[in-house]
């Protein structure tokens, strides 16, 4: 193949994975939205209360015993919240990243500030008041002498 063309197979590969990659994301924000709704509270109890009564039924003495079972339920479930922050730390990025590239367009879109807007007004300095300290005041600040 010709260097051209393999420029142009290389570029429509980055297209289709950039689109793909779109779908992916738009096809987890939704799968996560539909977990989230389908774990009502009457569904919790019920994973609960089945998973102690299949733990119960399923122990054998001195293999998996109720400590185990809770050291293993514990290292999934930490297993899980540290997925989910990371994937949210990803999205936090690429947000970030979409609100400075708009930030960017909008910029250039506004093009150069006008002469007027760019000089800043200048305000005058108050002077503090003078005041004698409360008694929590004074009391605290005698205490630390």
């Amino acid at each position: 193949m010709k260097f051209g063309a393999l420029q142009r197979r290389v570029k429509r590969c980055e297209q289709v994975m950039a689109v793909r990659l779109g779908e992916t994301q738009d096809h987890w924000n939704v799968l996560s939205q539909v977990w989230r709704q389908g774990w009502s509270p009457l569904r919790i109890v019920v994973v609960g209360l089945a998973g102690g009564f299949i733990a119960g039924k399923l122990e054998v003495p001195g293999k998996v015993n109720g400590a185990r079972w809770l050291q293993m339920v514990g290292s999934v479930s930490s297993l899980f919240a540290s997925a989910q922050a990371a994937f949210a730390s990803v999205v936090a990025a690429q947000a970030a990243e979409t609100a400075d590239d708009a930030a960017d367009q909008v910029d250039e879109a506004a093009g150069p500030p006008p002469a007027a807007a760019a000089r800043p007004v200048a305000r005058p300095v108050a002077e503090p008041e003078l005041r004698e300290p409360r008694p929590a005041e004074a009391a605290t600040e005698m205490s630390e002498r």
